[in-house]
């Protein structure tokens, strides 16, 4: 009897979708493309329910600050409050956490030579919430609840230097040795989030590769080995500064099973769409066979 990872997800975390959410305009002709491309997504997780879900994501100087930034912090505590991110944290549940779990996969993880902060107290902001959401539907914040138990990992890709795509895929291995360790029969999903291309300042802001963005999903599906080569300076050219979040999806990527010599996952889902707010949105779901 063990843990086992079923499925990776993949999304985009655009704070603006939150907004719209929680603000009831997901029927708004604009918003209204992106919020069905999640349809079969809500759907599909109620089907396929998870015990716990593992989510990589980015802190946006709600948890940690210029003053401390760690490189992978992995969430430990028994639950996880909404941020403040500057208007009010959002009217989500409170997110409840799996310590058990969460300390075996520090403890194996950090034996593995990968170095994690531990965190026993972080708040979390749209970058964990976003995800919930849209794989979720809306969520009373007082009387609802998120399905399951969330592991947030936090990454740095806010500030220089930021872990590499090579190393966020071996890092994803490791997390997948780590959960099959775990003597607790439980179904763990890993979402990978952030992104697609977007930059949010400079002369370039607005930017957003749609043929980039693509090429990145095929070979997710296809070549992610190769893709884990890519180098920063790629993702910042071709996705725009803040593109370089796509590297946390490698994590997620590198935690199934055909690359420890399994069978290849199942495409269940695959979305993109533009724009959302000044972001393109991108969406994938990959079951494991």
């Amino acid at each position: 009897m063990a843990a086992k990872i079923t499925a990776s997800v993949y999304t985009s975390h655009v704070p603006a979708i939150g907004a719209a959410l929680d603000l009831g305009k997901t029927a708004d002709p604009y918003w209204q493309p992106v919020f069905k491309g999640y349809d079969y997504s809500k759907q599909w997780l109620k089907d396929e329910k998870p015990d716990v879900i593992f989510l990589v994501y980015n802190d946006h100087a709600s948890a940690f600050s210029l003053e401390l930034i760690p490189t992978f912090a992995i969430g430990c505590a028994a639950e996880f409050r909404p941020a403040d991110e500057g208007w009010g944290p959002r009217p989500v549940p409170t997110v409840i956490g799996h310590p058990e779990l969460a300390a075996h996969i520090a403890q194996s993880v950090i034996q593995d030579d990968f170095d994690l902060t531990i965190a026993n107290k972080m708040d979390v902001d749209h970058g964990l919430t976003v995800p919930l959401s849209l794989m979720c539907g809306p969520q009373d914040p007082v009387h609802g609840a998120w399905p399951c138990p969330v592991i947030p990992f936090a990454v740095n890709v806010v500030q220089y230097p930021v872990p590499s795509g090579r190393r966020c895929f071996m890092l994803g291995q490791a997390i997948r040795r780590a959960i099959e360790t775990f003597d607790t029969d439980l179904k763990v999903q890993i979402w990978g989030t952030g992104g697609m291309s977007h930059q949010l300042q400079g002369a370039r802001a607005g930017l957003i590769n749609r043929d980039w963005d693509n090429a990145f999903l095929d070979r997710l599906i296809e070549d992610p080995e190769g893709l884990s080569r890519v180098p920063h300076i790629d993702y910042v050219r071709e996705a725009g500064s803040e593109g370089i979040e796509l590297v946390m999806w490698l994590i997620a990527r590198g935690a199934m099973a055909d690359i420890h010599g399994g069978p290849k996952p199942t495409v269940k889902h695959r979305f993109y769409h533009v724009p959302a707010s000044n972001t393109a949105v991108g969406h994938l779901i990959l079951e494991e066979c």
